[in-house]
């Protein structure tokens, strides 16, 4: 979805032609999986940090095409939504202290962009979901005027063919209508790539799944949703439901959710997964492009541009992304993590999730055979409405016997996992224990994001309105954070 796409109308041809390359191109990919030096060269991660833009009063501030201009640099892209930003960090080998480099660049360009920012009156803030952020900010008037967002949000329109319903439980349950995909755009993430040796993909994307709900109880960020509390970790619902087309009234079946957690257990290869994409979904972006003739060596890995494309049009929690550069490589992108609340914290979800999906991927056949990914499913969306006061499926006393039980239990418990895993990627000890500290750090004092948010708002909310109280929240909030101290040395504003 990177990619500028400027054509806005596309005829049934156009699905046609788009659809054939799809299965010309998983044949094609099912060749190159299977070639011996795939997937052979260094290993490293990447990430994607998104970010809220907001003005002194704390209110969503539509300025990134603005500072894009000012800042002139590649690493920065554009949003669904006027008020939002990307930071494309470097990818970094794995070995040694890979999760300190991400960080210092985090730093580094967040610092510069502030600066830029500052005298227009403008904050950045790496938070899941911003607690000012109201309804009327949800509409296309705030889009981003660019070709490729303009035709998403048409054609995923079309094909509901009705406005897009928002409904959360929660504290303070929201209930509301959108005319179209804005509502995406509320959701920032911190977006983590993994390479991973292609020998061992299908283990490592498995314990990634069976896992993600303790990262996503530890990391939670997003508590808060127009002024509302909500889920812990309100962008799972959130973004689920903002691009959802299904009609739930239409009684014949209809395609899965296009945001989803998956739909079983990896049984051999990867091609399984974009076998599934092809068969489930429809094309939303028939874009075809055209092969270049030039002197391309035999060697050289087909691109599979409209492959990638459309898996870009999807948004399942872990999405396998295929990389056609040397020797190619497959990686796994984890979506599910938010932004925020500071640089530390981010790096320390990501090194908690990246050491678990490694750390369980030697035992994790083990472990699924009597956990169905129902289970696993379950635990996630339980993680993501209560964090640390989830209770989980696990076979956490018995092997062979899933039991309910508190998710910061199972976290505990599989804390040296996490180390372990990490170092057999060759991460430097003291960087195990700096970023997983941060981790055990929260864990001790039952602290998140999250719960610092809704304590705050409560706190506030004695004193004030609900819209007072959720800018005061957000002046703190933005405060801390530029402290770049982890959350748990946040000072409570308990109620």
């Amino acid at each position: 979805m990177g990619k500028n796409i400027t054509k806005l109308e596309y005829c049934a041809e156009d699905f046609q032609q788009f659809q054939q390359c799809l299965y010309q191109q998983l044949e094609h990919l099912k060749e190159v999986l299977v070639q011996a030096n795939f997937g052979k060269q260094t290993l490293k991660f990447g990430a994607e940090l998104e970010m809220y833009l907001v003005d002194e009063q704390g209110q969503v501030s539509l300025s990134n095409q603005f500072l894009l201009k000012q800042l002139d640099d590649p690493q920065f892209q554009p949003e669904l939504n006027q008020y939002n930003l990307e930071l494309n960090l470097s990818a970094v080998a794995q070995e040694g202290r890979p999760f300190s480099q991400l960080r210092q660049e985090i730093q580094q360009k967040t610092d510069h962009l502030q600066a830029l920012a500052k005298p227009h009156g403008i904050s950045i803030v790496p938070i899941g979901i911003l607690p000012t952020l109201r309804a009327e900010h949800l509409n296309s008037e705030y889009m981003t005027d660019l070709g490729r967002y303009h035709c998403l949000s048409q054609q995923l329109y079309q094909q509901r063919g009705d406005d897009f319903k928002i409904n959360i439980n929660g504290e303070e349950p929201v209930n509301i209508t959108v005319g179209d995909i804005c509502a995406e755009g509320a959701n920032t993430s911190f977006q983590v790539h993994m390479m991973t040796p292609f020998d061992k993909f299908k283990q490592v994307f498995n314990a990634a799944q069976l896992t993600l709900p303790l990262v996503t109880a530890i990391g939670a960020n997003s508590p808060i949703f127009l002024g509302n509390r909500l889920w812990d970790e309100t962008r799972i619902a959130l973004f689920k439901q903002s691009l959802d087309i299904r009609n739930r009234d239409d009684i014949q079946w209809q395609q899965p959710a296009r945001v989803n957690f998956g739909f079983g257990w990896l049984r051999s290869s990867v091609w399984e997964i974009f076998a599934e994409a092809v068969s489930l979904y429809s094309p939303i972006l028939p874009v075809t492009v055209k092969q270049k003739s030039s002197n391309k060596r035999a060697s050289q890995l087909p691109e599979l541009s409209e492959l990638s494309l459309h898996m870009g049009t999807l948004w399942p929690w872990h999405r396998p992304v295929y990389d056609h550069h040397g020797s190619g490589h497959m990686r796994i992108e984890f979506r599910a993590i938010p932004a925020g609340p500071t640089s530390i914290d981010m790096v320390a979800n990501a090194a908690f999730a990246i050491g678990l999906a490694n750390g369980m991927s030697d035992t994790v056949d083990e472990v699924i055979s009597v956990l169905p990914f129902k289970h696993a499913e379950y635990n996630f969306y339980r993680a993501a409405q209560s964090g640390l006061n989830a209770k989980v499926l696990w076979p956490l006393h018995n092997k062979y016997q899933p039991e309910e039980v508190p998710i910061t239990t199972v976290i505990i418990a599989l804390i040296p996992v996490a180390k372990d895993g990490l170092a057999a990627l060759a991460v430097a000890a003291d960087e195990i224990d700096l970023y997983i500290g941060i981790i055990e750090q929260r864990l001790a004092q039952k602290i998140t994001g999250a719960i610092w948010q809704q304590q705050a708002q409560k706190f506030y909310e004695q004193q004030f309105d609900k819209d007072t109280a959720c800018k005061k929240l957000v002046m703190q909030y933005i405060k801390n954070s530029q402290s770049c101290e982890p959350v748990a040395n946040w000072e409570r504003l308990c109620p």
